[in-house]
């Protein structure tokens, strides 16, 4: 089992030249045999009007980019669930 834990960021582009909001996430991803999971907690935690604008975002669309700060180049496409509050859990798409 490969596991990597650092830190990201989940973006919502408009188009390639417009990121609509770009929030800030630890992950952790675990892969295995059966496939790779990662979850991912904000840091520092949404209040207020962050969090109202991530909760108008995830109504309009779950699908968003995932960038790793250690490595800019690195994305990838990702859907967003949060299953409880602060919590979310990605699946590439």
């Amino acid at each position: 089992m490969d596991t990597y834990e650092g830190a990201a960021r989940l973006e919502w582009w408009a188009n390639r030249d417009t990121c609509l909001c770009s929030v800030s996430v630890a992950i952790a991803i675990v892969s295995d045999d059966s496939g790779w999971r990662v979850s991912a907690t904000f840091v520092p935690p949404l209040n207020g009007e962050d969090r109202e604008g991530w909760m108008f975002l995830m109504a309009l669309s779950p699908y968003c980019t995932l960038r790793f700060d250690d490595d800019e180049d690195a994305t990838v496409d990702v859907r967003v669930e949060e299953p409880s509050e602060g919590k979310l859990v990605l699946s590439a798409v």
